[in-house]
């Protein structure tokens, strides 16, 4: 069976291209009145009741029946009993996409590093990975567990001495495969918490639930709320939006194969978009004949078909190279470059937050073993910002050394500014140290 869609077409050379590209384009994550009090209530109830309040806040939106916040805390040995529930098959693939991401992420670190100036001056930078990070995992029937893989190995490939993970069970379902996964990327603590009580808990501290230094991980929008009001309490990841999905084709590849590219975006939710851009016009209207074709196929059918409707798209340009302007217009979270010659293009891409090369690399594999994050930027935002990676988990610190003689000649200069600014105390405090003609005499 097929059947038609409703998926926008839009064409580069018309006078009003880039107005209905931004209204394909625009998208506000934004928290009504009610949600955003209700979360700012729940944090101030964290914050005076601590434990209390969570147990209360489990057993209200989770139905979870917690006698105590001892009945919502997981052990190592509970993680590691989750190795042996999930399939051979499952703890192999869990294995293997962890040893990427581990891989990957390995040659991210950075080094402190310092160098001395002919004057003694010396100056550099310390590396320190934080202490205590938090990661938020989506709970219940949805298994995300390449997220915790994601999440977590950085953190620990970084240095970090614990990593709190929170995951909501509601009416006490357990996730197998995200407790594996969770014991595979080396998870220190487990709390069976969810939404903005536990994004607070981790925040701000309980007599249970450890104060930590940073907060990643997917959320719904009490969550990402929540990350909102609390950021600069802690650090926070990002505050993502839709899944996006951007292709690039030149009309040679197998348009079932991008069809289904497009698909494994617009099946996360109706908000994700997906979007194909290629100056070949015969190959748009056999791409739109392959998602007319398979979209009865897929179990999320009903999903991707207001995904696509909704916000997806397909683009006709002139050329590639107006392609690779689009492109950059729209900086995607997922960038496929399904073209013949990936490389030749890959120089002209400014803004995109993974770019996938070539005909046969699918954005899932990204998403799952590849190695790198599939934390991304996301709503246009990879314009200034890059994937979730060790260097989140990591801080810098300045280090400035002067001998004698440099404190001296760098002081006149900081007088000369200091004054400037009227700022007489930071002057005085430089002047203290130039050295005098006589000194020593």
């Amino acid at each position: 069976m097929t059947v038609s869609t409703a998926i926008a077409r839009l064409n580069a050379a018309d006078p009003d291209f880039a107005r209905h590209l931004d209204h394909l384009l625009s998208w506000e994550s934004v928290s009504d009145d009610a949600v955003n009090q209700r979360v700012l209530d729940i944090i101030k109830a964290v914050r005076e009741r601590g434990d209390a309040a969570l147990v209360e806040f489990t057993q209200r939106f989770d139905g979870v029946e917690a006698k105590g916040i001892e009945d919502l805390i997981l052990g190592r040995e509970r993680l590691e009993l989750a190795l042996t529930r999930i399939t051979e098959a499952q703890r192999q693939a869990l294995e293997t996409a962890a040893h990427r991401v581990r891989s990957y992420h390995e040659r991210q670190k950075q080094d402190s590093w310092q160098y001395t100036e002919a004057d003694g001056t010396v100056l550099g930078q310390k590396v320190t990975p934080l202490d205590r990070a938090g990661l938020y995992v989506p709970g219940g029937k949805a298994s995300y567990p390449s997220s915790v893989l994601m999440n977590a190995i950085p953190a620990k490939v970084a240095g970090v001495s614990e990593v709190v993970m929170v995951v909501p069970t509601p009416r006490g379902e357990i996730n197998e495969l995200v407790l594996a996964a969770a014991c595979i990327a080396g998870v220190d603590r487990v709390f069976t918490l969810g939404g903005a009580q536990a994004v607070a808990a981790l925040a701000y501290g309980t007599e249970s639930v450890p104060q930590v230094d940073k907060i990643v991980g997917p959320g719904n929008i009490y969550v990402a709320t929540a990350k909102r009001h609390v950021f600069g309490q802690v650090g926070i990841d990002m505050i993502a939006g839709p899944s996006e999905i951007l292709v690039v084709c030149d009309g040679q590849t197998d348009p079932d194969w991008i069809a289904m590219d497009l698909f494994s975006q617009a099946e996360h939710d109706e908000d994700a978009q997906a979007i194909l851009v290629s100056p070949d016009a015969a190959f748009l209207d056999r791409v739109a004949a392959s998602i007319g074709k398979l979209l009865p196929t897929m179990e999320r059918a009903d999903i991707i078909e207001k995904s696509i409707n909704g916000r997806g798209a397909l683009i006709q340009v002139r050329d590639m190279q107006q392609a690779m302007d689009v492109a950059n217009r729209i900086a995607p979270e997922h960038l496929e470059l399904s073209v013949a010659d990936p490389q030749a293009w890959l120089p002209h891409i400014r803004h995109a937050g993974a770019i996938f090369m070539g005909r046969h690399t699918s954005e899932a594999l990204g998403d799952y073993c590849a190695g790198p994050n599939h934390v991304l930027p996301t709503s246009g935002t990879a314009r200034f910002s890059s994937p979730l990676g060790v260097y989140d988990f990591q801080k810098r610190s300045s280090i400035i050394f002067c001998s004698e003689q440099a404190a001296s000649e760098l002081g006149r200069t900081a007088s000369v500014l200091a004054r400037g600014e009227s700022l007489t105390a930071h002057a005085r405090s430089a002047e203290y140290r130039i050295l005098t003609e006589n000194k020593g005499n």
